[in-house]
């Protein structure tokens, strides 16, 4: 990765909370940033976007094909909606699975062929991947995201290229206490307070540079002890 001069990542999610923090740390570190949203941020000095509906897969498609050759790709877009067993929603289900799981499949299917030994690719996935009371569909698609990105490192692996997933618990972005998880309040890890954005950007730029290059497959929890 150090040959490379500018760095280019693609980062989804990046006008606002983890994913506005992770763009703004890559900025800092020098790359060339690319950020894929439904809006623009006004704030985000140094992030070049492109706007996508990640639902839309031709629009993923036509996206990838303006963006050209990147070195990295973070997959940090990503919603909840919450609800018991008896409250399922479909759609909220098949929404959410198109941005977490088919989004990051077709993001790599269409970047990937151009990428180059030391490329890095990072998804954020979810602490309750594992499962969580009220947040079941949710969980699912975060689980289905782990496994997808698990078997791409596996691929990629003999191309230089890593894979990992980094899954928070409750972070403190405007996501927590959104109205559509209002049934399911987030839950304070042992730490005693919620885990900072900046702190999950951190993670994902020491994963996308040089000390991580045996790095891959890897679902690395940033909980606060949540997970224990």
């Amino acid at each position: 990765m150090a040959s490379l001069a500018p760095r280019t990542a693609v980062v989804t999610g990046a006008a606002s909370g983890i994913g506005a923090a992770i763009a703004g740390r890559l900025v800092r570190d020098g790359w060339s940033v690319i950020g894929i949203d439904r809006t623009e941020a006004q704030d985000a000095a140094g992030v070049r976007f492109e706007i996508v509906d990640l639902v839309d897969p031709n629009a993923i498609k036509t996206a990838c094909d303006r963006i050209g050759k990147v070195d990295a790709l973070v997959h940090a877009a990503g919603f909840m909606r919450t609800g018991a067993i008896d409250e399922f929603d479909a759609a909220d289900g098949d929404l959410m699975y198109a941005v977490h799981v088919r989004a990051l499949a077709l993001l790599v299917q269409n970047l990937t062929p151009d990428m180059g030994a030391g490329a890095r690719i990072v998804a954020i996935g979810s602490r309750t991947s594992r499962g969580a009371k009220g947040k079941a569909q949710y969980a699912g698609t975060k689980a289905a995201l782990t496994g997808l990105l698990r078997s791409f490192a596996i691929e990629l692996a003999p191309r230089g290229i890593t894979a990992n997933i980094v899954s928070p618990a409750a972070t403190a972005t405007p996501f927590l206490t959104r109205g559509d998880r209002a049934g399911v309040p987030p839950v304070l890890p042992p730490i005693g307070r919620y885990i900072e954005p900046s702190e999950i950007a951190g993670t994902v730029a020491f994963l996308l540079g040089p000390d991580a290059v045996a790095i891959t497959g890897q679902d690395i929890l940033v909980c606060g002890g949540a997970s224990l």
